[in-house]
Parts: C-alpha cells; structure tokens; sequence
C-alpha cells in the first residue's frame, strides 16, 4: 500500500498538482494547532511539517516525511508534560501507535529513539515525553527539584508515558481520522522501569510493552550503586580496594578462561554465567607477579562485595543482586561514577533532604529502611501480580545483558521467577525474557565491540500481537567494530547452542 500510495505521488510530479499535494499535507498538519486536547488536560503548542531529509537528530534524518506535534499536558498542583507526536504521511502509517521511554532522571524527550524506531519501517506514528519536567530546572549544585515534588516523582517512573499516552493518540485519531488499531511502547533502562510501570499501573494502554535493561526496582539499584561505591573506595586516603581497568580485563579473561566453553563452543562470550563456577581467590597476588595481572587481598574482598549484592547489616538480607561472571570489564563505572551521578543525589535529594548528606555514614539498616519508605514507595515499579496486563491480551518482552555495567543481570531473570509463582507457572502467553551473553546496557558493553548490540525485538513483538505468533528468538546484529557478527538471543531459560559451524551466524545457533 504505501508503495502504490509513493508511486501515485510520484505520478503528481507530471502535473499541475505536484506542488499542491505537499502543499494539502503541510496544510492538514498546520491544522492541528487548534485541535483540543483539553478532555486530557493537554493543549498544542504548535504543529510542523518535515520533509523527507530536513530533520536532523545527531546526524540521523528522517527517512519519510512527517508532521510534527508539539504538546504540553498539566499535572499535579502546578507541573507540566511536555511531549511530541510524530505523524507520518497516510503512505508510510500502518495505523501503529508507538510510545518511547526516558532515560537516567529524564527532563528531556527522547527524540533518537523516536527516530530510530520511526525509521523502522514499521509504519508508526510516535510519541515521547520529557516524564514530567525540565532537566534545565536542575541547578547544578546537585539540587534536583522534581525529586523534592511527590506528583513529579510519580510522574517521571510510575506515570510518565500515561500522562501523555491519551492526549497523543488523540492527535492520531484526529489526523488519521480513525483511531490507531494497536498501541506499543518501548523504553531502555529508566524506560525499561517506565514500561514495567505500564504493565502494573497503566495495563490497559498498550498491547505490547518492549523494556530493555529494566531498572523497575530504582531505588535499590541506587543501593546498588552506593555499596559498590564503598567497597572499592573505603577511605578517601587509601585506593587499596580500587580495581584498575586493566586488572578487570585481568578478571574477566580469567573468568572467559576458565567458562567460556562451557556452552560447547569458544567464542569469547559466556551464555550462561550462572554455570560458571570460579574462584577469585586464585587472582591474588604472590611472589613477583605484575600488579595488573594479579588481584590485593583487599581487591579480592571488594570484587567479592560486587559479585554478592547489596546486604543488610543486621539480618544479610540481600537488597539486590550481584553482579554476575563475565561482567567484570565493564565494573569500572560502580567505583565511582553511578554511586555519585545517581545513588547520591537520589539520596540527598529524596531520602534525606540534604545536599551535604555524607554518602559513607549510610546505615545498612536503619537507613534501608528510610529508602523504602521515602523512595521506594515512588519510584519502584516491582509489582509481580501482572494479572491485569494479562488478562488485556497484552504482551510483554524484556531483556538484560549479562556485562550490563548499570544493572545486574540476575535481576529479570529472579523477577521472572517471582512472577511465575504468583500467576501460578508458565507465563509465556504474555510475557518473555530474553538475556543476552555480553550485552550491555541498553546495547553495546564498552569493552565488548565484538558483540551484536541492536537487539531487533519491536517487528516480534508486533507480530506477536497481532498475529498471535510468540518470539521463540531474536537477532542481535551490528557490533561496534563494525564486524558481520550476528547472534541468537534465547527465551529464558533457553540459552543458544551451535548447531552449524559459524559461531558468528545467528542461524547456526538453535534456543534450547
């Protein structure tokens, strides 16, 4: 259809009617700017049409020609949403309605992946919102204001894409002058935490929910952060429990050493680092080994503390896994950089309302219990009683990498678990899990160029609603250094085994 709908435009090339034609379109587009969203709260702010090639997202242009809503939806006791819904002309719609998620603390639209998936050929018209405010209002001293209004809070994770969802399909059913047969939405990291939110809050909205590298349980991902923050940094004055990126590649190899072929084959990744069983112990340093090929008894506790997880201080209580085998070259960002971009100023701003909070007098236990209080009761979305997504028809895919630097990779995989037991078994009629060997956050692992990182999940999921036909695999293509390499990524508990003879052929592996 959209192919004879190009062909009749291009035929207008010939006649009188070549500059009208763009012309009526731009017009309908324009005419949007009085349309009333005001049974959502929501108002336009102005409406543009885009030629094909003249819009510009970090050097990525837009493929089709598309008409641009800007829009805003009031919240709360005095905040604002802004959002965006992209139109594509009736050749390239499909009458598919897509939302995208948010990442880190939000403030801003995520317009590249609003291009990337309307790029995607799959015919969609595409919605984002900032989560409910501006992340120009933060102040750059470390005060984060969102964190200090509750309705802002709840805005960012648990309402974020509802907040807009009803107002933006309202533009599509005025534009298309019918409503959109079907509703997706697809979000990574915070967005993953955004999409679960969706499925337990929200589960009448979308037919099928996408969440990559889910940080559905925020607040204890920050204790996360913070306790493998302590255990590399233990004073100020000493880096004897720092690990260098060399002695995690050191770790790492190791590890690859002694599991890399425990799948039946060597191909550098881990499929399943829950069968690897290593000892770090035997990286300690003794006689005249070089000090990046060989790990302190200090280092050794602290690589520990990161593969054990969070614990509380007076029961061990476990606040959130560890990370697994495999993942060690990409620890680098938990010694220092999430603990103080994330876990800190949540903290400060959230749970103790102090911006001179010192992050080393945190008590894993009294002050876990002010976390759960304080933030977890905004923030998290870990619900496992998805009854109500269920019983819509709607379907949900999930999926973690293992050398994920952000969240650990055993997360999904006992949340899947959890949710098998509360809905009473198999749960594959709706929702599926798919881990992936390498896979970092949202994509590429810094330190694994080597492995695919575009993760090709939303065409299954479309298909999977609306022909019925579940994912039994997926393709992982496009590594950073540019190589062929494809990859087979698996329904958990299925891993990909090599049945052919190219371990960099995704059809020589078969799920089982």
């Amino acid at each position: 259809m959209a192919l004879l709908c190009h062909l009749a435009t291009s035929l207008l090339l010939h006649t009188a009617l070549a500059i009208a034609a763009p012309a009526a379109v731009s017009t309908h587009c324009a005419k949007l700017d009085s349309l009333s969203l005001e049974h959502f709260n929501a108002s336009i702010v102005n409406a543009t049409y885009h030629a094909t090639n003249s819009f510009n997202v970090s050097e990525t242009f837009n493929d089709i020609p598309f008409c641009e809503v800007h829009a805003q939806v009031s919240y709360g006791k005095n905040d604002s949403l802004s959002f965006l819904v992209w139109l594509p002309d009736e050749c390239d719609y499909r009458q598919r309605f897509l939302a995208v998620g948010n990442g880190g603390f939000a403030g801003t639209i995520d317009t590249v992946s609003m291009l990337k998936q309307f790029n995607a050929g799959l015919g969609l018209a595409v919605a984002g919102g900032n989560g409910g405010h501006e992340a120009a209002g933060n102040t750059g001293d470390g005060h984060l204001p969102f964190m200090h209004d509750p309705d802002q809070i709840r805005a960012w994770i648990h309402n974020g894409i509802s907040l807009f969802t009803g107002a933006a399909k309202e533009v599509v059913s005025a534009y298309y002058r019918t409503a959109a047969k079907k509703s997706y939405y697809a979000g990574c990291s915070t967005g993953g935490a955004q999409g679960y939110a969706l499925a337990q809050y929200h589960p009448h909205l979308f037919d099928g929910i996408y969440a990559g590298s889910p940080g559905f349980w925020y607040s204890h991902l920050m204790l996360s952060f913070l306790w493998n923050l302590q255990k590399t940094n233990v004073s100020e004055q000493s880096s004897a429990t720092k690990l260098t990126q060399a002695q995690l590649n050191f770790t790492a190899q190791a590890v690859l050493d002694a599991c890399d072929t425990l799948d039946g084959v060597q191909d550098g990744l881990i499929e399943n680092p829950l069968r690897c069983n290593f000892s770090i112990d035997s990286l300690v340093c003794g006689g005249s080994a070089e000090p990046d090929r060989c790990l302190t008894p200090d280092q050794i506790e602290a690589a520990k503390g990161i593969y054990a997880g969070p614990r509380r201080a007076d029961n061990g209580q476990v606040l959130y896994p560890g990370f697994s085998f495999g993942s060690e070259r990409e620890w680098l960002l938990q010694e220092g950089s999430l603990g103080n971009e994330y876990a800190v100023p949540v903290l400060r701003n959230m749970v103790f309302d102090d911006l001179n909070w010192d992050p080393s007098t945190f008590d894993w236990s009294t002050n876990v219990n002010l976390v759960n209080s304080r933030a977890s009761v905004l923030i998290d979305e870990t619900s496992t009683n998805l009854t109500s997504y269920r019983e819509t028809g709607g379907k949900f895919l999930t999926s973690q990498g293992w050398s994920d630097p952000y969240n650990a990779g055993e997360l999904p995989i006992s949340h899947l678990e959890d949710i098998q037991a509360v809905l009473g078994g198999d749960i594959t009629d709706f929702y599926r899990l798919f881990m992936v060997p390498g896979g970092g956050h949202c994509g590429a692992a810094q330190y694994a160029p080597d492995v695919p990182a575009e993760y090709h999940y939303l065409g299954p999921l479309i298909k999977w609603v609306e022909a019925g036909t579940p994912p039994v695999q997926l393709l992982s293509s496009d590594p950073p250094d540019t190589s062929n390499r494809t990859r087979k990524l698996c329904p958990w508990p299925q891993t990909a085994h090599l049945v052919g003879e190219d371990v960099d052929d995704w059809e020589d592996y078969r799920c089982k």
